[in-house]
C-alpha cells in the first residue's frame, strides 16, 4: 500500500521552517526546490543528473503535456513516471498560468478557458474538471488546482474577480480529484497584491480543506521588492500544518527570503534557463561565462560544487562550448545550476536545524548583491 500524503513540520527558526512531506513516490525533504520538467524532460538534462543533485521532486506542466504528446498517450506509457523514466515524486501545474501566458487567443468564462495552442493555433478548453482528469491521467503526486492568474499590474476590480472564480473552481477540482494514498490536491491563493483579497482567498480554501497550499499571482512582473510585500502578510493566512508553496520563484535570493518568511516548496525554470544562456550560479555569486576575461580559464566554475563541469573542466573549455553553441555547454551549465540550486536548499535546511538561518540568509543575499563575479 502506498503511503500516506503527509507534511511533518520538524523545526523553525524564526519563520523559517524545516520539513518533510511524504508522497506515494518518495519523501521530500524542505524548503526544496522542484526542477522545471515542463514537457516531461529538465530541459538539457538525464535523470540521473537530476537526482545527483540531490533534487527529490520535479514539476510538470498541464499546459504543455495536453498539447503534446497529448494526457492519453501518457497515461498508456505509465504516466508520468513511466514516460519519463523517473520514479521520484512529481508535482504538475494546472495550466492555468501557461494559458494566460502563452496561449494566442484566450476566452475565459466561469466555466473554463477557450485557447488557441500557441504551437500550431489549434483550439482547446480547459475547465477545472478536465484539469484534474488530466493530472490525474499524468499520475501526478501532487495535483494543482486550476485557477485565473492575473497579470502584473491588475486592478482591484480584475483581481477580486479573478480570485472569485479561482475559488469556485477551487469546488469543482475538489469534487474532481480522485483520493488515492500517498496523492495530494493543492489550492492555489489569489489576489494580486491586495491585502484583503489575499486574505479572502486563503479563508475559502481553507473552507474547501487541501493537503497543502501555493502561493500564486507573484513573479508576475511585480518585482522583488512587491513581491515580498505580499509575502510578509499573505504566507501567515495559510495553516502551519500545511506545506506552502510560491509558484514560480526564483532566484537565489528570492527564495532564501521566502524562506524567511515561512515558505517550504519553489520551482522555476531560471537555472536552467539560464545553463543554456550561457549563465552560472556560483558561491560566488552570478557569473556570465560568455564574458572574455574567462577565455583559457583553468580555474573551475565553483570549488564548491561536485557537478560534472566544477569536477572535470574548466572555465576556459566551458566558455568554449558556450560560444561554439555546442549542446555539452548547455548540457553541464544547466546541471551546474541544479546542482548550485539543490546546494542551497540543503545549506538552508541544515540552518534552520542549527538555529543559523539568519547567517546563512546575510552570505546568500552578500553573494548575488552584484552579477558576473568574479572566479578567484
Amino acid at each position: 500500500m502506498k503511503n500516506e500524503f503527509l507534511f511533518s513540520l520538524k523545526q523553525k527558526n524564526n519563520k523559517a521552517r524545516r520539513g518533510a512531506i511524504q508522497t506515494a513516490h518518495g519523501e521530500i525533504q524542505t524548503p526544496a526546490f522542484m526542477p522545471v520538467g515542463t514537457a516531461g524532460t529538465v530541459k538539457a538534462l538525464k535523470n540521473q543528473d537530476i537526482i545527483a543533485s540531490g533534487s527529490e521532486i520535479i514539476l510538470g506542466n498541464v499546459y504543455h503535456l495536453m498539447l503534446r504528446p497529448g494526457a492519453d498517450l501518457i497515461a498508456d506509457m505509465g504516466g508520468l513516471h513511466g514516460f519519463m523514466g523517473y520514479n521520484g515524486p512529481i508535482l504538475t501545474d494546472s495550466g492555468g498560468f501557461q494559458v494566460m501566458s502563452l496561449a494566442k487567443i484566450r476566452k475565459i468564462s466561469d466555466l473554463g478557458v477557450e485557447f488557441s495552442s500557441h504551437i500550431d493555433g489549434s483550439k482547446y478548453f480547459l475547465s477545472p474538471q478536465k484539469s484534474i482528469a488530466i493530472q490525474h491521467q499524468l499520475n501526478s503526486d501532487i495535483t494543482m488546482i486550476f485557477d485565473e492568474c492575473v497579470a502584473h499590474p491588475a486592478t482591484y476590480e480584475q483581481a477580486k474577480k479573478a480570485m472569485l472564480r479561482s475559488n469556485d473552481w477551487a469546488w469543482q477540482c475538489k469534487e474532481a480529484f480522485v483520493k488515492r494514498p500517498g496523492y495530494a490536491l493543492f489550492g492555489i491563493m489569489q489576489g494580486s497584491t491586495f491585502v484583503d483579497l489575499r486574505e479572502q482567498s486563503a479563508k475559502n480554501l481553507l473552507d474547501i480543506g487541501f493537503d497543502g497550499y501555493a502561493l500564486g499571482g507573484l513573479a508576475v512582473g511585480e518585482g522583488q521588492e512587491e513581491m515580498l510585500k505580499v509575502l510578509d502578510y499573505a504566507v501567515d493566512f495559510l495553516p502551519e500544518n500545511k506545506p506552502r508553496y510560491l509558484m514560480g520563484v526564483g532566484k537565489p535570493s528570492d527564495i532564501i527570503l521566502a524562506v524567511a518568511r515561512g515558505v517550504d516548496m519553489f520551482d522555476c525554470v531560471i537555472p536552467t534557463r539560464s545553463g543554456r544562456t550561457g549563465q552560472a550560479f556560483t558561491s560566488k555569486g552570478v557569473v556570465n561565462i560568455r564574458n572574455s576575461k574567462y577565455k583559457g580559464s583553468k580555474q573551475k566554475i565553483d570549488d564548491e560544487c561536485s557537478c560534472d563541469a566544477c569536477l572535470y573542466h574548466s572555465v576556459g573549455y566551458l566558455q568554449h562550448l558556450v560560444k561554439s553553441n555546442e549542446i555539452l555547454g548547455a548540457m553541464l551549465l544547466s546541471q551546474h545550476n541544479i546542482f548550485y540550486y539543490q546546494k542551497l536548499m540543503k545549506d538552508i535546511r541544515l540552518s534552520i536545524e542549527q538555529g543559523r538561518f539568519d547567517l546563512l540568509l546575510q552570505k546568500v543575499l552578500s553573494q548575488f548583491e552584484t552579477v558576473n563575479q568574479n572566479i578567484k
